[in-house]
């Protein structure tokens, strides 16, 4: 096992940048950064950005030094690379994950401000935040849990259309479809098949929407929804950060988030 970090090459937000990686195990990475003081803000779903000031530090404490090229062919023969667009952001991989019909997944969950392909989209989430700062959550009756209202895409449908249609039918809240801004998606990398699961889409597409107003009623809702809440960021906390979803919504609404 090791610990590898290529030379600060990389320029952005005024500064150069190395990249942190195990070539083994995740947890080892963490463990690592945080011996190291690393921000976790500073992971992005494979690797750590280290600034070049740290990165004496971080070689002293016993990263190996490498080049770019053999830190990626490490990356990719540990399994451990998450592909993402350029411009996007890996948050985490969340593996094994079971669903409520049987299908078992390893997920990636990937901050991004464009939306992903339709065709490949088989769901949307809307994370729903009023003028006061508090959060949309409800009930599902099939997975039992509290989360952001959303659901499976209906034949005919866009997936902005797929969003709205969720929202309003779990939450009785209304809002236009060009209200919603994307920030971010869960990628699929099935497993085991259950019975609902569709060969070919293999992302969920998430989106935020903020309200005018605070705390709006909510309306009529349809059976699969036997609960609906506003909630404090503390509260959302409470009922969904052991998700496998929760590091996305904590990175797009959490206390410091980086902007929808």
């Amino acid at each position: 096992m090791a610990i590898l970090i290529d030379p600060p090459l990389f320029e952005a937000h005024g500064r150069r940048w190395s990249h942190l990686v195990s070539d083994t195990d995740l947890e080892e990475l963490h463990a690592f950064a945080r011996g190291c003081g690393l921000p976790a803000r500073g992971f992005e779903g494979d690797h750590y950005d280290v600034p070049e000031e740290r990165y004496a530090a971080v070689v002293a404490a016993g990263a190996r030094p490498t080049d770019v090229r053999t830190l990626l062919r490490a990356l990719v023969a540990s399994g451990l690379r998450l592909p993402k667009r350029r411009g996007d952001t890996g948050v985490a991989r969340v593996p094994d994950v079971h669903l409520p019909d049987g299908t078992v997944a390893d997920i990636d969950l990937v901050r991004s401000g464009r939306e992903v392909e339709p065709r490949r989209t088989f769901a949307a989430m809307a994370f729903v935040r009023d003028a006061a700062g508090d959060h949309v959550v409800v009930h599902s009756v099939r997975r039992d849990q509290w989360g952001p209202p959303g659901g499976w895409r209906e034949a005919g449908e866009s997936v902005r259309e797929n969003a709205v249609r969720e929202l309003r039918e779990e939450t009785g809240l209304v809002v236009a479809p060009e209200t919603l801004v994307p920030v971010g998606y869960e990628r699929f990398r099935v497993t085991a098949t259950g019975p609902l699961w569709r060969p070919g889409q293999d992302l969920l597409q998430l989106y935020a929407v903020d309200l005018p107003t605070v705390r709006p009623a909510f309306g009529e809702r349809l059976d699969g929804v036997d609960g609906c809440r506003w909630v404090s960021w503390a509260e959302l906390e409470a009922l969904c950060a052991g998700e496998f979803y929760w590091p996305i919504l904590a990175a797009v609404l959490g206390p410091d988030p980086a902007g929808w």
